[in-house]
């Protein structure tokens, strides 16, 4: 998978809605009611990456999660980035 330029990652975000580019990587953070809620999502995106084979870094405080994504045989964001994410947000 290839690194997107600076072009390629503006277009995919606008087809992301509600990531944020952070350096060399796409973040997002999410607050549910409660831990369990928190916890429940965190084993669903799981499943999701498993499947995809990219998987994202995760912080997880109470109930609040924020995912991280980027490619590092790529050294950047790749369109794999953008497609686990709008799979994420689908869920």
């Amino acid at each position: 998978m290839s690194r997107l330029d600076d072009p390629g990652i503006a277009q995919a975000l606008r087809q992301t809605q509600g990531w944020e580019r952070a350096g060399a990587e796409i973040r997002r953070t999410y607050r549910f009611g409660d831990f369990r809620e928190a916890l429940a999502f965190v084993n669903r995106v799981g499943e999701l990456a498993e499947r995809a084979g990219h998987h994202p870094d995760i912080d997880i405080r109470y109930n609040t999660v924020t995912l991280a994504l980027t490619t590092h045989d790529a050294g950047g964001l790749s369109a794999k980035d953008f497609e686990l994410a709008r799979a994420i947000d689908a869920r």
